[in-house]
């Protein structure tokens, strides 16, 4: 059995939650790994990141989202709105305040402030849509149909940051 792994570097920009289409670096690993017959798992190791599998969208909004991706925000805003202020979730309470300015890297955390931890929405949404996702390897390829990609969203919108995502391709 071969074990593959690689890990790419994404940029997210803050603002607005930052869609990244990473199926051709997935399809890459695959190609890379060897393995005809087996499973691809990618993974993001951040909390307020999703990897999710979705039908490609050409229409786009004004942020440059795909349609399906500004209709999964309008759903996802519903379910856990914007976090504001500091009234909109109990997260971050004053302990975790506390903590985090403690740290000796408070600053790359906390450039503007406590509202940089403003983000239980981010939490919440990646929590529901999960931070992995698994595919079929078939014949060497990424076993999905023609109009299905592979998409890291970073739901945090508090700053724009370079993310991890972690493809691990398993088989023979």
């Amino acid at each position: 059995m071969t074990v593959y792994r690689k890990v790419i570097h994404v940029q997210s920009h803050g603002k607005t939650t930052s869609y990244i289409n990473i199926t051709d670096e997935v399809r890459q690993a695959i190609e890379e790994s060897g393995v005809k017959t087996g499973i691809c798992a990618v993974i993001s190791p951040h909390t307020t990141c999703s990897v999710f599998f979705e039908e490609y969208a050409h229409d786009r909004d004004e942020n440059g989202d795909e349609s399906l991706q500004h209709d999964l925000n309008i759903g996802l805003a519903k379910i856990f709105p914007d976090h504001v202020d500091a009234n909109t979730y109990t997260y971050p309470g004053e302990e975790h305040y506390k903590a985090v300015e403690s740290w000796p890297n408070a600053k790359d955390y906390l450039p503007n402030g406590r509202q940089d931890l403003w983000n239980g929405d981010a939490h919440l949404r990646s929590t529901l849509l999960g931070s992995s996702e698994v595919f079929d390897v078939t014949e060497g390829k990424l076993g999905v149909g023609s109009t299905g990609y592979v998409y890291f969203a970073d739901f945090d919108r508090t700053r724009g940051r370079q993310r991890r995502c972690v493809i691990t391709v398993l088989g023979e």
